[in-house]
């Protein structure tokens, strides 16, 4: 892992995506996989679906031992030109309106806010009248 590592793009590591030829980038680091897909504890599925991106986060939250970190050099082909992997994006959830649990219409409840009281009122007042005249 000198300096004289050769560098590629992630175009061309997307080209190794295949159970017969597994490239992987980790931490900007190209590995080459192929050779431990069938040894892989959680199979070759998840090192095969890493294919094609950058799969530092992936790698990282499983929770590798330093056994396996350590393991990785031998698989070590080169680096990543990182500008040639895209930004992350960050996820922001789609605006949804407030939840309205009974399907009220806002403006039904804004009136019968201000006209419950107003009935009672006025039957307190009619009560009281009522009492006043007998």
């Amino acid at each position: 892992m000198g300096g004289d590592a050769k560098i590629f793009t992630l175009a061309e590591v997307s080209e190794h995506s295949s159970s017969t030829d597994c490239w992987l980038v980790i931490e900007g680091k190209v590995y080459d996989v192929t050779k431990f897909l069938e040894d892989h504890p959680g199979g070759d599925e998840v090192l095969l679906a890493s294919t094609g991106k950058d799969a530092t986060d992936d790698f990282e939250d499983v929770g590798h031992s330093s056994t396996a970190k350590a393991m990785m050099d031998k698989f070590y082909v080169g680096n990543i030109d990182t500008a040639t992997i895209p930004p992350k994006k960050k996820y922001t959830p789609p605006k949804q309106p407030q939840y309205n649990q009974d399907k009220t219409p806002d403006f039904i409840i804004r009136l019968l806010q201000f006209l419950v009281p107003l009935i009672i009122l006025g039957i307190a007042v009619g009560i009281r009248f009522y009492a006043k005249s007998q």
